[in-house]
């Protein structure tokens, strides 16, 4: 089941842990004059789930620290070597996956019958353009590939965004890629 993206839920699942414990300790507060505290403390009782589901996943992300850190390494990596790296990452998560020679795509990835291209020569690159997504698109034709992912450790120009989003292609940075590669 979906939750809907404009619900009260999904808004503080995406919020810090604290936000809902702050909903809950006011209902508490409220309907303790209405009813007993049990009872309050019961209606009070999904937001204090949530808190504690939204502390446990904020507790399980990589600081900030660590994915600047994770970052540089990276981009100090030869491409082989990153490459490599990538191609590791998607193996433990139960990935085929092929290196690919030249051309856009670097890693092909199997799983279920589908396929997934992987781009990530250029993953150093301060800034990516539109040119990239464009090639990489015509791979995954060429290929009958169900989906692309596109690595990027730099700025992604907002055309180029939006030709993803349009074409349905990942783009794969920041965090992401950090804890990808196990940061």
């Amino acid at each position: 089941m979906k939750v809907n993206e404009n619900s009260l839920f999904a808004f503080l699942l995406r919020s810090q842990w604290w936000v809902s414990v702050l909903i809950a300790a006011a209902m508490i507060g409220l309907l303790r004059l209405l009813m007993p505290t049990i009872y309050a403390v019961a209606a009070a009782m999904p937001f204090i789930v949530i808190s504690a589901y939204v502390a446990w996943k904020q507790l399980r992300e990589p600081s900030g620290k660590r994915v600047a850190g994770t970052l540089e390494w990276l981009r100090g990596l030869p491409w082989e070597e990153f490459a490599g790296e990538m191609a590791k990452a998607y193996g433990r998560e139960g990935y085929e996956v092929q290196r690919l020679g030249s051309g856009p795509a670097d890693l092909e990835l199997g799983r279920s019958g589908r396929k997934t291209l992987v781009a990530c020569k250029r993953w150093k690159a301060t800034r990516t353009g539109i040119e990239p997504l464009r090639e990489l698109e015509a791979a995954r034709k060429a290929r009958e590939a169900q989906e692309c992912i596109y690595v990027a450790a730099g700025e992604v120009t907002e055309q180029a965004r939006a030709f993803a989003a349009e074409r349905n292609i990942r783009l794969m940075g920041g965090v992401e890629l950090a804890k990808k590669v196990g940061a």
